[in-house]
């Protein structure tokens, strides 16, 4: 082993084919530096995290991976140890969510990573390394979440927001952000088993997920001022046609399916609006803005009954548990600890 070899999970197609469909093998390897791919900066990871996206990467359940051999993982933080990007120097301390990294670029399942500096922002102060990735991609879409129902002008005065998918990395953080801002927060969730868990956060009520995966009417009875939704299909369907007049909900996820079995009744009788929210491209702007009210929005100590840790070894394993929806919260992946 070389002084310039790092620690990293890679992912190879069994034959070395991008075009053959004979599967795929996930080992953790050594891997020299020399073979990070082209950026203007490169990170020394400090931690990352298993989101659903790099969980259907690894296991191959879905074809995420547009190229390999890949690292997955489509977060990391750290600091910046070389760059020629003038945004960035060595000693920053950085966090990466998207861009398709992990995905059609080195990700952060790896002790080393080389980006393109505009993809980076700036890590603020209130978090750790292990923090900002116990929040990841899920916690930041969260927060996009929040900020759009904002943006519409939803109040905590105006009723009660509902949180679908509840128990997972984007509702459990949503619930901790709204609840801490004075929302009136209601979980959907299909583990009765998380229900301390949920009031724990901030749930103020807890619906079951059956509730919502019926076809319903097309217009119900109104009830939420605003809704984040990590579902999509049938229960974003019941959502809609259950949101109270002038109501939002944020869209971000197709967990139940990208189907939408829905009318238009909910948007023209109602005034409702669905705002999808994309975290993968979203401006720099934006993305900072976010992490700046994470920062100031959500108290870290919340993140530990949200967070748990795994080797960089035991990632493979975890994949499958996520898929299996036996994953509460989120997942940290310490790196160069």
């Amino acid at each position: 082993m070389s002084d310039t070899d790092f620690r990293a999970l890679l992912i190879e197609k069994n034959d070395l084919s991008e075009k053959s469909d004979g599967g795929q093998t996930v080992s953790v390897q050594q891997v020299d530096r020399a073979r990070l791919p082209e950026g203007d900066v490169t990170v020394r990871v400090e931690a990352s995290t298993v989101n659903y996206k790099d969980a259907l990467a690894v296991t191959g359940t879905s074809p995420v991976v547009r190229s390999f051999p890949m690292v997955p993982g489509i977060d990391f933080a750290g600091v910046v140890e070389e760059s020629s990007n003038p945004a960035w120097n060595p000693g920053d301390r950085v966090v990466l969510n998207g861009w398709g990294v992990g995905e059609k670029h080195w990700g952060g399942l790896a002790e080393y990573a080389r980006v393109r500096g505009e993809w980076l922002v700036p890590l603020v102060p209130e978090f750790t390394a292990e923090q900002a990735m116990g929040i990841g991609t899920a916690g930041y879409t969260a927060m996009l979440c929040v900020l759009a129902l904002e943006k519409h002008g939803v109040t905590p005065d105006d009723g009660e927001i509902l949180v679908t998918g509840a128990a997972g990395g984007v509702g459990s953080v949503a619930i901790a952000v709204l609840h801490e801002l004075g929302y009136h927060v209601v979980a959907v969730t299909g583990r009765e088993s998380e229900a301390d868990y949920l009031t724990g956060l901030g749930a103020e009520r807890i619906l079951p997920r059956a509730d919502f995966a019926e076809r319903g009417k097309p217009l119900a009875k109104e009830q939420w001022a605003g809704a984040v939704d990590v579902a999509g299909g049938q229960v974003l369907a019941n959502v809609c046609a259950q949101m109270r007049y002038g109501g939002i909900v944020a869209a971000c996820g197709l967990a139940a399916g990208m189907g939408l079995p829905a009318t238009v009744a909910p948007f023209i009788l109602r005034g409702v609006t669905l705002a999808g929210i994309d975290s993968v491209y979203r401006p720099a702007a934006d993305r900072t803005e976010a992490w700046r009210r994470l920062g100031r929005d959500l108290d870290p100590a919340v993140l530990a009954p949200i967070t748990g840790t795994v080797a960089l070894d035991d990632v493979p394993a975890l994949a499958a548990e996520l898929l299996a929806g036996k994953v509460r919260g989120r997942v940290v992946v310490p790196l160069n600890s």
